[in-house]
């Protein structure tokens, strides 16, 4: 099933920037999804280039790929051939060749080096893990085809090996990016066009992600007036709607981020798509829709008529086949790696306080059925029944109940929380499979009581170990933005995001922020 929402002809078919219609579709990190058309050049129009740090990013990661793959299929190539060195060049040498050159090509045709995606977003390493995929597969077919014996063994040994630097490089790239962007560096300027309040949404959330690499340094509006006069949160109007593609083509901005606002008709914004063509700018509009976006959302031509098609979310199927799959060997794993480090927490809370080194609670999973989570004891003996008298305290929102300094919280409880090592012990919960390594939060049964009929969609799924709302802030977080944060996880859940977000949990933790 699909539902299918109008969207104007200057969009474009497919999720690759390709097609006749010159547009795509984009996870949008900022909140919800993005529709992207790129201004294309008329006869003898000359596009601006790129800024310098693009350029160079884009030369870094090229460089960074290149050099990566080299490397490692030389030095694996050389092991493997130490053991044959009569034949080194005839077999060794030329697979490494080979294999470099396979990589590199897969690498360009998958568009893995497109400035679009590179630095942010789950796509860029998406398309890397496909060229890869696309490599061994080619490879595995050549080796069948010359009967080679080498084949499977360089398959197994130099292709994962590449994966794993090449990923690592380019992620250790993304976050020198990511903090010069901090520093207000290396950003993209941002003309936002719409009305004053969604314009204000859109400010508010490219200062508060600024590794995004958006800052909106100009807005119109259709007055051409802000909140604050000739002011919009400190950003100027410049102008009114009907000025957007001046400004581009005058000022060189990189982006215009049209925002829902009752001017922008398709053929008002068909024409603004036009009139930006001889720039280099990217238009980018935000649909008046849910918040879904990732693999769920395409744009396909129907009848002339470019429809983005949204599909009913997956909670069944060969991905979920997978996900369970990956969730109970994950969860094996890593007890076998942690079981030294749970052996020594137990003991310290044994010896910190009275009462046993778990602690049991009922908690509700999927489809609103109970079951007891188990994870490491952090507060003394009978906290439960002092929750009342701390009731007027609570400082957590929503329906959560959170104290940043709970006098019940014993001395080693502190640093479990900080670190979330009392979580450890739900490994078990997810090796008997009533929770998931990914998923939302597991809530209590008097929170899941009080749920409303689209908070309730949370319970959809397994809840997780961690999740977007354990990699956003946690406690930190308001009440309707862990909602929204686990909602989008159920909506727009992939195997892709799973990734990223166990990937993000790390440096989450590490830093301990909204633990308490």
């Amino acid at each position: 099933m699909a539902t299918d929402f109008p969207v104007p002809r200057a969009y474009g078919k497919t999720c690759e920037p390709t097609d006749d219609l010159g547009g795509s579709v984009q996870q949008g990190e900022l909140g919800g999804p993005l529709l992207l058309a790129r201004g294309r050049p008329e006869n003898g129009a000359t596009n601006r280039p790129a800024a310098d740090w693009e350029q160079r990013y884009r030369r870094n990661v090229i460089t960074s790929d290149t050099v990566s793959t080299a490397v490692v299929a030389t030095a694996i190539g050389n092991f493997f051939g130490a053991r044959d060195a009569a034949n080194w060049h005839e077999k060794w040498g030329i697979l490494a060749f080979g294999t470099e050159l396979l990589v590199l090509g897969m690498l360009a045709v998958t568009r893995s080096w497109a400035p679009a995606v590179l630095g942010q977003g789950a796509e860029e390493f998406r398309r890397l893990g496909r060229s890869l995929f696309t490599a061994t597969v080619v490879l595995a077919l050549g080796g069948i085809a010359l009967a080679s014996r080498n084949i499977k063994l360089w398959i197994f040994v130099a292709v994962p090996t590449i994966a794993l630097v090449t990923m690592t490089a380019r992620y250790l790239l993304r976050l020198s990016l990511h903090r010069q962007r901090k520093e207000g560096r290396c950003l993209r300027p941002v003309l936002a066009a719409g009305s004053p309040d969604t314009v204000r949404d859109l400010i508010a959330r490219t200062r508060k992600f600024p590794h995004l690499g958006w800052r909106v340094d100009a807005v119109c509006t259709t007055d051409g007036r802000g909140i604050d006069g000739d002011q919009l949160d400190e950003v100027p109007v410049v102008g009114r709607l009907t000025d957007v593609a001046g400004h581009v083509h005058r000022d060189g901005y990189r982006v215009v981020a049209v925002t829902p606002d009752p001017h922008w008709s398709p053929d008002r914004l068909q024409r603004l798509a036009w009139n930006l063509e001889g720039s280099d700018a990217e238009m980018v509009v935000a649909p008046v829709l849910m918040e879904v976006a990732g693999p769920r959302l395409h744009v396909d031509a129907v009848l002339g008529i470019p429809l983005l098609r949204v599909s009913m979310p997956t909670f069944t199927g060969g991905h979920r086949a997978v996900k369970e799959v990956v969730d109970r060997m994950g969860a094996a794993i890593l007890l076998m790696l942690f079981a030294p480090l749970m052996v020594l927490v137990g003991l310290l809370v044994l010896v910190d306080s009275r009462g046993g080194a778990f602690y049991r609670q009922r908690r509700v999973g999927k489809d609103g059925r109970e079951f007891t989570i188990v994870k490491f004891r952090t507060m003394v003996a009978g906290a439960d029944r002092a929750r009342a008298a701390l009731a007027d305290r609570n400082e957590g929102a929503g329906l959560l109940f959170k104290l940043r300094r709970d006098p019940r919280v014993t001395r080693v409880g502190t640093v479990l929380r900080r670190y979330s090592i009392d979580e450890l012990p739900q490994l078990f919960n997810v090796l008997t499979g009533s929770m998931s390594l990914v998923g939302p939060r597991p809530p209590l049964p008097e929170e899941s009581a009080a749920y409303g009929p689209d908070i309730r969609r949370r319970l959809l799924v397994k809840p997780g170990l961690t999740g977007l709302w354990q990699i956003s802030g946690r406690s930190d977080l308001p009440w309707e933005e862990a909602v929204r944060l686990d909602l989008r996880y159920v909506e727009d859940w992939s195997l892709a995001l799973d990734a990223v977000i166990l990937w993000k949990t790390l440096r989450a933790v590490l830093q301990g922020q909204g633990a308490y």
